[in-house]
C-alpha cells in the first residue's frame, strides 16, 4: 500500500502513528495507521485482508506514493488463533524446611568476651584530660547546647581542643542533618525531552512568520455588553436545545454579526491576489480550533445564509472532527475571514495574527463584570473585549474601526441581525 495524494500541493508525509503492529491481521477498510500533511490528518485504510507487514516506522516523512506497509492476502480468513498458555504450577519444594518447635526458643549466641569487673569497664573509656578532667572528645558546655539544638551527635564532630576536646567552633563549622537533607530535596529535577515538529505545526509556523513579514498588520480594540446575548440565552437556552438539538453558544451570535458587518465593509471580506483585489460576495467563515496536534481553522461554508441552529451545529461538527484529527482539506480551505476565541481559555486581550490569504480576523475574549456608566450612572455590566487585526494595505483604518463598532452595535441590540445590521423601524418605514 502507497501513500495517497492528500492534496495537489502536497508532496511529502508524515507517518503520525501506526493503529496496528507489524504482523496483526487486519480487515478490509481497517484503519491501519494516521498521515499528518502540512494541512490535515488523514488516516490510510486496509485495502484487502490478510496479514499486515509495516515498511515505515512513525515519524518518518515520506513522499507521496511511497509503499509503507504490505497485505499478505494469502491469509485471508485465517486470523491466527491465539495461543494458549498451560496454566503455570509452582514446583513444591522436595524437602520442607524444619520448623522449630512451638515452645523451643531460638538459641541466642554469647559474646566471645564480656568485662568481668568495672575496672575492665573503665579501661575502655576515652583517656582523661590532665588538666580538667575531662575526657577527650568530650564537648564544653557551650558546644554540648549547641549541638542539643542542632540536633548533632558527639560522633561525626571532631574535636580540635585540647587533648581532643570539641569546642564551639567545632560546632559551629558542621552543618545540621535536617538542613542537608533539607537542601537534596530542593534540588530541581532538571529533564530534557525532545519531540520531532509535525508537519502541521511546522506549515503553521511558517505561515505566521510570513504574515508577520509580509502584512502591514494592525489590531484595533472595542467592548462590547454582552447584557442581551446573555439574557437571550438564559431564557431560550432550554427550548432551543429542545428544539434543534444543539445549546445556544456565544459563536453563532458573533458569527451572525461578522456577516452582517462584511455586508457593510467589503473590504474587510477581501483579500489580495498579485496586483489585485478580490471581493467576495459571501461570507466563508473560518473558526479556529484548537486541535491536539495544533491549531486548525474549519471553515462554515455561505454563513451569512445559515441560522443559529444550523451554525451552531456546525461549529460542533467542525470542532469534533478538528479534536478527533478527521478534517479533510477541503474542510480548512476557503475561508475569507476568521473568527478566534480565546475566552475559552481565560484570555482578557490578544492581538490575534491574520490567517493568510484573508486580510483580518475577530479575537473574543473572556467575559466579566466591569462598572460602566450607562446614561450617567454606574452599572456592574458583563462586557467582553473584542479585537480586529486587519491588513493595512488594503483595509483603512477607517473601515476597520466601523466594521468593529457594527458588529459591537449589533451584538448589544440582537435584533438588528435580523434586518442585515439596520436599525428594524428604519427597515419597516423604508428610510
Amino acid at each position: 500500500m502507497k501513500v495517497p495524494s492528500p492534496g495537489e500541493s502536497i508532496t511529502e508525509v508524515q507517518i503520525a502513528r501506526w493503529l496496528k503492529k507489524d504482523g496483526d491481521y487486519v480487515e478490509k477498510d481497517e484503519e491501519l495507521c494516521e498521515i499528518d500533511s502540512d494541512k490535515a490528518t488523514l488516516t490510510l485504510a486496509a485495502e484487502a485482508s490478510g496479514l499486515l507487514s509495516i515498511k515505515v516506522k512513525e515519524g518518518e516523512t515520506v513522499a507521496v506514493g511511497t509503499e509503507v506497509c504490505t497485505i499478505d492476502e494469502s491469509k485471508a480468513g485465517q486470523q491466527p488463533a491465539k495461543e494458549k498458555k498451560e496454566p503455570e504450577t509452582e514446583a513444591k519444594p522436595a524437602k520442607a524446611e524444619k520448623q522449630p518447635a512451638k515452645n523451643e526458643e531460638p538459641k541466642s549466641e554469647k559474646p566471645a568476651s564480656q568485662p568481668s569487673s568495672r575496672q575492665e569497664t573503665a579501661t575502655a573509656a576515652k583517656p582523661q584530660d590532665a588538666a580538667k578532667g575531662y575526657p577527650a572528645g568530650i564537648p564544653s558546655v557551650t558546644a554540648a547546647k549547641i549541638m542539643r539544638e542542632k540536633g548533632l551527635e558527639e560522633s561525626p564532630v571532631k574535636g580540635t581542643g585540647k587533648d581532643g576536646r570539641i569546642t564551639k567552633a567545632d560546632v559551629l563549622e558542621l552543618k545540621e542533618p535536617a538542613a542537608q537533607k533539607q537542601e537534596a530535596a530542593e534540588l530541581p529535577v532538571r529533564g530534557i525531552r525532545r519531540e520531532k515538529m509535525s508537519m502541521l505545526r511546522k506549515k503553521v509556523s511558517e505561515r505566521l512568520v510570513a504574515v508577520k513579514q509580509e502584512t502591514a498588520m494592525l489590531t484595533t480594540f472595542n467592548e462590547v455588553d454582552m447584557s442581551a446575548i446573555l439574557n437571550i440565552r438564559k431564557q431560550f437556552k432550554e427550548s432551543f436545545k429542545e428544539t434543534h438539538g444543539v445549546n445556544l453558544g456565544f459563536m453563532s451570535f458573533f458569527t451572525k454579526a461578522v456577516c452582517a458587518a462584511l455586508k457593510n465593509f467589503p473590504a474587510v471580506n477581501a483579500q489580495i491576489d498579485g496586483d489585485e483585489i478580490v471581493y467576495h460576495d459571501y461570507c466563508d467563515i473560518g473558526i479556529a480550533v484548537s486541535a491536539p496536534k495544533g491549531l486548525m481553522v474549519p471553515v462554515i461554508r455561505s454563513a451569512e445564509s445559515l441560522s443559529l441552529a444550523a451554525i451552531e451545529k456546525q461549529v460542533m461538527n467542525l470542532a469534533g472532527k478538528a479534536r478527533d484529527s478527521k478534517l479533510s482539506i477541503e474542510e480548512m480551505t476557503g475561508g475569507t475571514f476568521t473568527i478566534t476565541n480565546g475566552g475559552v481559555f481565560g484570555s482578557m486581550l490578544s492581538t490575534p495574527i491574520i490567517n493568510p490569504p484573508q486580510s483580518a480576523i475577530l479575537g473574543m475574549h473572556n467575559i466579566v463584570e466591569r462598572p460602566v456608566a450607562i446614561q450617567g450612572k454606574v452599572e456592574v455590566r458583563p462586557v467582553m473585549y473584542v479585537a480586529l487585526s486587519y491588513d493595512h494595505r488594503i483595509i483603512d483604518g477607517r473601515e476597520s474601526v466601523s466594521f468593529l463598532v457594527n458588529v459591537k452595535q449589533m451584538l448589544e441590540e440582537p435584533v438588528k441581525m435580523l434586518f442585515d445590521g439596520k436599525d428594524p423601524m428604519k427597515k419597516l418605514l423604508n428610510l
